[in-house]
């Protein structure tokens, strides 16, 4: 244990049923210093940081706090020993004003009632740390995705934290924001609070973090200050072998004359004049800052966001979908950039989010059997190599966020769409995977198991990405697993 460490665990263990997450994890958090987690998805990263939440039980292992040890059996102990957790998925109280839902768990009172005038000083003062312009009196379901996350970072740090966990927290933000978000760590750092930081975007760790740490299954693979290591040996740490420069670069040849996907002078609320044209077999990344309106096209496409202006062909057809029920029935795919809210039934299964679109194709009469939905998730999960059990009977909520992303996508590619609208299809997946990503979805040549073999337009959103990093690119395509 270090002398220094705020927050010190040695050998935690966690399984949920048959599956084993962690395999004895071991961890310093010291005061002032950033620490950045980093693991593939699955790795366990989510499951570690809920335990010191005191969302899970470990199986095993200790944890101490200043030298003492201790045990958090509610997320209401790990708060009292200054813990605070932003998780990945947001987590406010949506018909809440922004004031109140900075201030919950820790509401002013005066004479036994909440004391309003105080609850809006604490929750300005946690804006202004985060040099955020947010209205107060504002239910925080008209706020964007981002703004909802600035909120949350808000509540954590209002209070009085001595460690703070941010799990993916720029996911939704834009470059100003995240670099609002960076000052305020740094600030955080020097008043000796202890941070432990997740993410997926390997610059920013070498950007905040004094020392990294890589879960591999379950495994510390790697403990190291972060000048003693570089991009490369944390890669190969988070998957186990050498990653080459180039294993993601695609090249593009197109595979017909007449494009697949035409968009004209689109416009809405959000969007205006937008034009498109997306030859069968091409990937076309639409990038854009937060409120750029490239998520609410991609919604648009597919039926489930209204525009005015503007004609989009399908297949050299005129179409305008009402509802995504149409865009589906004419083979249109759609990853919406929420997952959470829009894109998972949270109650259900895994196997039964992953067969819903297709519930009607599955069904025998008015019936549809369990069965059935696990060997149709069965097929999928050796293909995206989904961490869970290999029919997917858990609640789809208890995967990691990066597999519950692959779920998403799998859901909708089983439809064997002939045009694909992805909105953030790697908002939760580490840079590496993305080999694997495109391995299974890209363009398909005739003959494929897609409806007509060929797949259009993908949308990558990346908030506050300038510039388009990712082509076009076609090649061969594994067969579809139905």
């Amino acid at each position: 244990m270090s002398d220094a460490a705020f927050l010190s665990v040695r050998g935690i263990r966690k399984s949920f049923g048959p599956v084993k997450v962690l395999h004895g994890v071991d961890l310093d958090l010291p005061r002032g210093s950033v620490t950045a987690l980093l693991g593939e998805n699955g790795a366990g990263k989510s499951t570690f940081v809920r335990i010191l939440a005191g969302d899970h039980q470990p199986d095993g292992g200790t944890i101490a706090v200043d030298g003492t040890q201790t045990s958090f059996r509610t997320v209401a102990q790990s708060r009292d020993a200054g813990i605070r957790l932003i998780a990945q998925e947001i987590a406010d109280a949506p018909t809440l004003t922004v004031a109140e839902n900075i201030a919950l768990g820790a509401l002013p009172n005066r004479f036994g009632f909440v004391d309003r005038s105080a609850m809006r000083k604490m929750a300005q003062r946690a804006l202004d740390a985060l040099g955020a312009d947010l209205p107060l009196d504002a239910p925080v379901s008209s706020l964007r995705s981002g703004e909802r996350q600035i909120v949350e970072i808000a509540r954590a740090t209002a209070g009085d934290s001595r460690c703070l966990i941010f799990d993916e927290p720029t996911a939704a933000l834009s470059d100003a924001e995240t670099q609002r978000l960076f000052a305020l760590i740094k600030r955080m750092q020097q008043s000796g609070v202890a941070i432990l930081y997740i993410t997926h975007r390997l610059d920013e760790v070498f950007a905040i973090a004094d020392r990294v740490c890589v879960l591999r299954d379950g495994r510390v693979s790697l403990s190291a200050a972060t000048t003693e290591v570089d991009q490369a040996s944390v890669v190969t740490a988070m998957v186990g072998h050498a990653i080459s420069a180039h294993h993601d670069r695609y090249s593009f040849a197109a595979m017909g004359a007449t494009p697949l996907l035409e968009v004209e002078r689109l416009g809405s609320s959000t969007f205006r004049d937008v034009d498109l044209s997306v030859a069968p077999g091409e990937i076309v990344g639409l990038y854009g800052k937060i409120g750029s309106g490239v998520p609410e096209l991609a919604g648009a496409l597919f039926g489930a966001l209204p525009y005015e202006d503007g004609t989009v062909r399908l297949a050299g057809e005129m179409v305008k979908f009402r509802h995504p029920a149409e865009a589906i029935a004419r083979g249109v795919g759609f990853l919406p950039a929420d997952r959470a809210s829009e894109g998972l039934l949270r109650p259900r299964s895994v196997a039964e989010n992953l067969a819903a679109p297709s519930w009607r194709r599955l069904a025998n009469g008015p019936m549809i059997s369990r069965s059935t939905e696990a060997r149709a998730f069965g097929n999928w999960h050796k293909v995206l190599k989904v961490r869970s059990r290999p029919d997917g009977s858990e609640g789809i909520a208890t995967l990691s966020g990066g597999n519950q992303q692959k779920c998403c996508l799998a859901a909708g590619l089983r439809l064997a769409p002939s045009c694909c609208c992805w909105s953030s299809p790697r908002a939760a997946s580490m840079s590496v995977p993305a080999g694997n990503l495109w391995r299974v979805a890209r363009p398909c040549p005739a003959g494929a198991r897609h409806s007509d073999g060929k797949l259009g337009l993908r949308g990558h959103y990346r908030s506050g990405d300038p510039g388009g990093r990712h082509g076009a690119g076609q090649g061969g395509c594994p067969p579809h697993p139905g």
